[in-house]
């Protein structure tokens, strides 16, 4: 009698589990749908309104000056011998001094950390990568090829074969993302982590579960899922979407910081336009649902999270929540009047945030080899 309820109650569980299952992928499924409506409403509107530019987009041939401004750094690669893929960053500062990495975020790629390349240049070895998928990085067009596990390896290569063993690691968005995931699995490589506008990826997973509104500010997640359609919506009307993210009032840049100027944006653009470059931008979002949530989720270095209060994707509320997680000095920095793209937007303010996380505790000696 007892071995035939301890199956029953293995069969009960193991049921339990699979509807659970069942029921997490029809979210998402059912969600993707409703949003590919929306979308091809707005696709419809935009042909009605503009029926001669809709399917008109150019790809820009020759990159903005900004680009190739000497007071960045130097352009560089590195090819990986273990994945073989070629990586571009641009570097500046004495080698030899701390590793600073910077990863960026969606849709954007190295341009990003420009004010901070600047910054920290004098007392750090700083270098701004273009991740796997952007820029002049190689670009796989695999869904496959970005999994959490690949993007989070190849941080560790080129880490290695800058000559480090340790770096401070500061990632904004999707860069957040594998800059905590990097820190969990690495946490010997990491001597300080900083993290723009980007929760824990357990927080996110747990938080936006349970609150309908941030799933509906994650709405572009289900909706990335979808193939090429994504692509198509972003390049319409000459990239029209894409300059809105940046530009417009409720999602852009400077609202009340630093405007992108109209060169910044072309930089941009110029990334962006290049053949297949959305999709390997999209498909660090065409992996998310399979990889949460997370084994191991503890970080045990330093870290200074820093939320802009009007992001227009992620409620601010997620940033206290990631306290759970750390085993180590926690800072948070809520900035009153900062967009998604804090760095950008009030890079006076992150730049002075950082160097007092920075002179914190371990002090600048901590950085070295």
């Amino acid at each position: 009698m007892a071995r035939v309820l301890h199956n029953l109650l293995l069969f009960l569980i193991r049921l339990a589990m699979k509807i659970r299952v069942l029921g997490y992928w029809s979210l998402i499924y059912g969600y993707c749908a409703l949003c590919t409506v929306v979308a091809l409403l707005k696709l419809w509107w935009n042909i009605v309104l503009r029926p001669t530019v809709t399917f008109q987009w150019v790809i820009r041939e020759t990159p903005p000056a900004c680009l190739n401004d000497t007071s960045l750094g130097t352009h560089c690669y590195v090819r990986i011998k273990e994945s073989g893929l070629r990586f571009h960053y641009v570097a500046a500062g004495e080698r030899g001094k701390p590793l600073m990495l910077f990863l960026h975020g969606f849709p954007e790629f190295w341009f990003s950390w420009r004010y901070q390349l600047r910054e920290f240049k004098s007392e750090f070895r700083v270098v701004a990568i273009d991740m796997r998928g952007y820029g002049e990085s190689d670009l796989l067009l695999s869904t496959e090829s970005y999994r959490y596990d690949y993007l989070v390896t190849d941080v560790k290569d080129i880490v290695e074969y800058l000559g480090y063993n340790r770096c401070c690691l500061v990632g904004h968005d999707w860069g957040g993302t594998i800059a905590w995931l990097f820190a969990i699995h690495y946490p010997e490589m990491v001597t300080k982590l900083i993290v723009l506008n980007c929760p824990h990826p357990s927080v996110f997973t747990d938080y936006a579960l349970r609150h309908p509104s941030q799933l509906l500010k994650s709405s572009h997640f289900f909706f990335f899922q979808l193939p090429c359609f994504p692509e198509l919506m972003l390049s319409i009307n000459d990239f029209k979407a894409l300059k809105a993210l940046f530009t417009s009032r409720s999602t852009g840049i400077g609202r009340k910081g630093r405007w992108l100027t109209a060169e910044d944006l072309e930089a941009y653009l110029y990334a962006l336009s290049q053949p297949g470059a959305l999709t390997g931008a999209l498909n660090y979002y065409r992996n998310v649902f399979s990889s949460l949530p997370l084994s191991h989720n503890h970080v045990r270095s330093p870290v200074l999270l820093l939320w802009g209060e009007r992001d227009a994707f992620l409620e601010q509320e997620m940033a206290e929540a990631c306290r759970l997680y750390i085993r180590n000095h926690f800072r948070l920095n809520i900035i009153s009047g900062a967009s998604h793209w804090l760095q950008q937007d009030q890079p006076d303010i992150v730049n002075t945030l950082i160097w007092t996380f920075l002179k914190e505790g371990e002090g600048r000696k901590s950085y070295r080899n």
